[in-house]
C-alpha cells in the first residue's frame, strides 16, 4: 500500500510540474522570455505561486525546464524526419527542413527559446538548445561525409555555421517576414535548405532535387 500511495504522489507531482512548464511555454509563445515570470505563470496554470516556487525556485530554472522540453521535442522531430529519409544526404536535408518548418510555424516561441536577447543567466541555459541542434546537424553531416556524399570539411565549424545561418535566416531581425502565408513559409524553408546543402558541398542539381523531395511538416497552421 505505501508504494501505491508513493506512486500516486509522484504522478501528481509530475503532472503539476508539467502543467507549470506548459503555462510558462504558453507565456513565452505570447510574450517572449520577459513574459515568463513566476506569479503570472502560476496564475495561468491555476496553481499557487508558492507551489511553483517549490518546483522552480527561480525564473532561470523555470526557463531551463521550458527550453529543455522544447529542445527535446524539436530534436525528436528532426531525428524522426532523418530516420524516414532514404539516405544520409536526404536525412541531412530532412533535418534542416524539419527544423526550419517547425521554427517558422511557431516563430515567436522559437525566437524566445533560442535567439531572443536575454540576460546572461537565461542565455546560459538556452545555449543547451543551440548545442543540441548543432550536435544533431553535425551527426548528419558526418554520416553524409562518411558515405562519400560530402567533401572533407571541418564538421564542427560547418555545423556551427549552419546553426547560425538557420537562426538568422529564420528568426533574426534581418529575416524576411513570411507572416502566416503557407506558400511564403514553404519557400523560405526550401530556400534555406538549398542554401545549407550547397554550402556543405552538395552539387546544385542534387541539392535542388533533395529540396523538392523532402517531406515538410505542416506549416502555417497555428
Amino acid at each position: 500500500m505505501p508504494y501505491r500511495r508513493t506512486d500516486n504522489v509522484i504522478r501528481r507531482q509530475a503532472a503539476r510540474q508539467a502543467r507549470i512548464v506548459a503555462a510558462a511555454r504558453q507565456a513565452a509563445a505570447e510574450g517572449g522570455m520577459a513574459a515568463v515570470q513566476i506569479a503570472p505563470v502560476a496564475s495561468r496554470a491555476e496553481i499557487a505561486t508558492g507551489t511553483v516556487y517549490r518546483y522552480f525556485p527561480s525564473k532561470t530554472e523555470l526557463v531551463a525546464a521550458v527550453v529543455k522540453a522544447i529542445s527535446d521535442e524539436e530534436m525528436a522531430a528532426i531525428r524522426n524526419a532523418a530516420r524516414a529519409a532514404p539516405g544520409p544526404v536526404s536525412a541531412l536535408a530532412a533535418s534542416i527542413a524539419t527544423f526550419a518548418a517547425r521554427a517558422l510555424r511557431n516563430r515567436r516561441l522559437a525566437w524566445a527559446v533560442i535567439a531572443e536577447p536575454v540576460d546572461a543567466d537565461i542565455e546560459r541555459v538556452r545555449l543547451a538548445y543551440r548545442k543540441a541542434l548543432g550536435d544533431e546537424l553535425r551527426s548528419r553531416i558526418v554520416a553524409a561525409q562518411k558515405a562519400g556524399h560530402l567533401p572533407q570539411q571541418d564538421v564542427e565549424l560547418s555545423s556551427s555555421a549552419l546553426v547560425g545561418a538557420l537562426l538568422e535566416g529564420l528568426l533574426g531581425p534581418l529575416a524576411p517576414d513570411a507572416g502566416e502565408n503557407p506558400t511564403r513559409m514553404r519557400d523560405a524553408v526550401q530556400t534555406l535548405t538549398l542554401l545549407s546543402l550547397r554550402a556543405l558541398g552538395v552539387n546544385d542539381a542534387r541539392a535542388r532535387g533533395l529540396v523538392v523531395q523532402v517531406a515538410l511538416p505542416a506549416i502555417g497552421e497555428g
